[in-house]
């Protein structure tokens, strides 16, 4: 239920269970960090991860478990958590078009992607009050960073899911667009993406986790700039940019 293609240095992941709203257990989360590895073992320069039919990605495939001998350790700490680090880590950036279900798990998916664009008819929120259950896959600390904690406990109380267009403007993620536009414009985001300064990139990249995990103050901040800026000087991209401007030409990155 996992697919994988590459085209001109874009891994292309594609959540391929419509029929079940692409919901995800033991084994298509295993497929999904392997698809990760297998993308990153080809040194692709961007990757693009989308669901096949109705919804993005509806979480947990609860069809088959029993609560009375549930691994739920198993499946998050063992499975989940280590799937959205990789995720998180992946050298080179990643794209989400997310539409329809964004649930659980399928919400993890894209806490742990670089770039969000979603449809505005997505549905994204804590489904969980129906089952007994809360909310999970880094959930609790999306909301309350961005909507605060009577607006996140709000959604996890009511089961609410707001739609697309909510929850960008609420600043959960990068841009909302009609649900005929959102595949193609990831699409062409990942491709220029692709074409551009990887290292540079790779660097912002690290940077943000850095200021989200350590919370970097302000000066910490500019000195890690600082230091990455440095150390870009010697990638043949720096080089390339430069030439390029002073040249009044296009670029032509190589990712190195």
């Amino acid at each position: 239920m996992i697919d994988l293609t590459i085209i001109e240095g874009v891994a292309h992941v594609m959540l391929n269970a419509p029929e079940k709203r692409n919901a995800l257990d033991e084994q298509a989360l295993a497929d999904l960090g392997s698809a990760y590895d297998e993308a990153a073992a080809a040194g692709v320069r961007a990757l693009v991860l989308r669901g096949e039919g109705a919804g993005f990605c509806a979480g947990r495939d609860i069809a088959g478990v029993d609560p009375a001998t549930d691994d739920v350790t198993g499946y998050l700490d063992g499975l989940v958590t280590p799937l959205l680090k990789k995720m998180s880590a992946f050298p080179a950036p990643t794209f989400a078009a997310a539409h329809g279900a964004c649930l659980g798990v399928g919400l993890g998916l894209l806490i742990a992607t670089d770039v969000v664009y979603v449809a505005d008819t997505a549905k994204i929120g804590s489904p969980f009050a129906a089952l007994g259950a809360t909310l999970d896959s880094g959930g609790h600390a999306l909301f309350y960073e961005r909507l605060g904690a009577h607006r996140t406990l709000d959604l996890i109380y009511t089961g609410r899911l707001m739609s697309g267009t909510e929850a960008v403007d609420a600043g959960l993620f990068s841009q909302v667009l009609p649900s005929a536009d959102v595949i193609s414009t990831t699409l062409v985001a990942a491709s220029g993406a692709a074409a551009g300064a990887t290292q540079a990139f790779l660097a912002s990249k690290r940077l943000i986790a850095r200021l989200r995990d350590e919370r970097l103050a302000l000066w910490d901040a500019v000195a890690a700039e600082n230091a990455n800026q440095a150390a870009l000087r010697d990638t043949a991209d720096y080089r390339e940019g430069f030439a390029a401007f002073q040249q009044k030409r296009k670029p032509e990155f190589t990712g190195r």
